[in-house]
């Protein structure tokens, strides 16, 4: 069995993107406003990770921040999921906090 995740990037004349929007097989409904798209995959004859980023000119620099967060805090906890590595992860999870904390997107025990 095979199954698609589609990807349409639409870019302003400077080539910019400006709208991403994702659809799959597995739905008949597309998502329509992605403000920004992070892929990575591994290249195990290179032995690295293949990377593509991309967001809109419109991505608030505050939305980024999030996203960054939400993205780290979820390979903590694939990162204890797949290898058992409670430590490691939650030293990811304490950078997430530091992150948060410096960004100013979620409020510190010092800032209540």
């Amino acid at each position: 069995m095979k199954k698609n995740i589609k990807f349409e990037i639409e870019l302003d004349e400077k080539s910019l993107p400006i709208n991403i929007k994702m659809s799959t097989t597995d739905s008949k409904d597309s998502i329509d406003k992605i403000k920004s798209l992070m892929f990575s995959s591994w290249d195990s004859t290179k032995k690295e990770t293949l990377r593509l980023d991309l967001w809109t000119k419109d991505m608030p620099v505050n939305e980024m921040f999030i996203m960054y967060y939400q993205t780290l805090r979820g390979m903590a906890i694939t990162l204890e999921k797949s290898t058992n590595e409670f430590k490691l992860a939650n030293a990811l999870r304490d950078y997430c906090e530091f992150f948060a904390e410096k960004t100013k997107i979620k409020k510190t025990k010092n800032s209540e």
